[in-house]
């Protein structure tokens, strides 16, 4: 398989290609709780002690051990854990390893029965893997891999016909669009005065939404497990995401005991059917024509406020929701090339904004953002 760093994600995936990353993800996957004196900082690394084959030297027989590389996803973690502000841990990565050593271990070796959960990818070759996250020992881990199958198992159940829109794979979380097609409302009012920023197309010749939902995971801490629905537009691809009625499920647990973590098969079961249902469960709930109307028309009867001051409208905005100041050139440049200087216009511009991002994580939650944002530029505005 290829280096463990090298499989760390992907964007707008096939459905494909991202169950053979996570498959090339899972054979590599080493889960280990260790207490705190079985694990050191050592050049900027995180040795397991105790973790792997023993080993005859000339002075006798060794104990094993395993050395990964910290991710910046498991040194927040490292941070976060231990007490140790992320800025200064990363400084120290980046200008002063073996500063970094000690503060690191210098924490560890103040409670050294206190358990962590180290999620890494080995070597098959030996050398050295990859620390993806650093957690309590009470986390409950539900893999992107088992997620996915029985997330689309719940889906075939159901027995309505859907198609996977786009996949993605971050350090922090997973990503897979599931829409439904043939589960579509026009929505002229919503769509009448855009433009896609793409195409030119206009959203008054095709104001088609689909149904659909995003299935979400996160393996390393952030977040919990998801089904989220989302009206996706078709002349744009803009992906409307109601957050409000997401189902979300929590990756907390009883503790884990020490050493290589391997769950049972009637644990793993039971959370994954949990899964097939509420996957199944979404499907009968939001991939619904009364749900998809009612839903659309929440959204336009807030989408028609006119916005006189765009800049200015689009500043109050990304203030209020931490956008960066490149997003919200972004979405200012998206707002105007979209061509409908409403409320609405503000949604789209944002949710095709989103489209554009390299980074996943980025762009799922400033999509997330687009019914917020679209309510701020109204009131902002009115």
């Amino acid at each position: 398989m290829p280096a463990p760093d090298t499989v760390l994600g992907t964007r707008n995936a096939s459905v494909a290609d991202l169950v053979a990353l996570l498959q090339a993800q899972h054979a590599a996957k080493l889960d280990v709780v260790a207490p705190a004196r079985h694990l050191l900082a050592d050049n900027g690394r995180l040795r397991l002690i105790g973790v792997g084959e023993p080993q005859l030297t000339p002075d006798g027989v060794t104990v094993g051990e395993t050395v990964l590389r910290p991710t910046a996803v498991a040194d927040a973690g490292i941070a976060d854990k231990l007490g140790i502000p992320l800025p200064y841990l990363r400084r120290l990565r980046a200008e002063q390893v073996g500063l970094y050593d000690a503060n690191v271990n210098t924490w560890l070796a103040d409670d050294p029965d206190r358990r962590f959960l180290v999620r890494g990818l080995h070597d098959p070759d030996g050398g050295t893997g990859v620390a993806r996250a650093f957690l309590s020992d009470s986390y409950r881990m539900v893999d992107n891999l088992d997620v996915l199958m029985a997330a689309l198992e719940g889906v075939r159940t159901a027995d309505v016909p859907v198609d996977i829109a786009g996949c993605d794979l971050t350090e922090r979380r997973m990503y897979v669009k599931v829409r439904a097609q043939q589960v579509a409302e026009y929505a002229p009012e919503l769509l009448a005065g855009y433009r896609s920023p793409f195409t030119g197309a206009r959203g008054a010749d095709n104001p088609m939404v689909f149904a659909g939902f995003v299935v979400s995971n996160s393996e390393t801490g952030h977040g919990s497990f998801s089904l989220t629905p989302q009206l996706t537009v078709q002349v744009c691809d803009n992906g409307m995401t109601l957050t409000k009625d997401a189902v979300r499920e929590v990756h907390l647990g009883g503790r884990l005991s020490d050493g290589v973590v391997r769950w049972s098969a009637d644990t793993q079961d039971a959370v994954l059917d949990l899964v097939v249902k509420q996957a199944r469960d979404a499907v009968a709930t939001f991939l619904d024509h009364g749900y998809v109307r009612a839903k659309l028309a929440e959204i336009t009867r807030d989408a028609g406020v006119a916005i006189t001051d765009p800049a200015a409208t689009l500043e109050h905005v990304s203030k209020a929701l931490r956008f960066t100041a490149e997003a919200q050139a972004t979405i200012l440049a998206h707002f105007i090339s979209g061509s409908d200087i409403t409320s609405g216009g503000v949604l789209h511009a944002v949710t095709s904004a989103a489209q554009t991002l390299d980074d996943a994580d980025a762009a799922h939650d400033l999509e997330r953002h687009g019914l917020r944002a679209m309510a701020l530029a109204a009131a902002h505005a009115a």
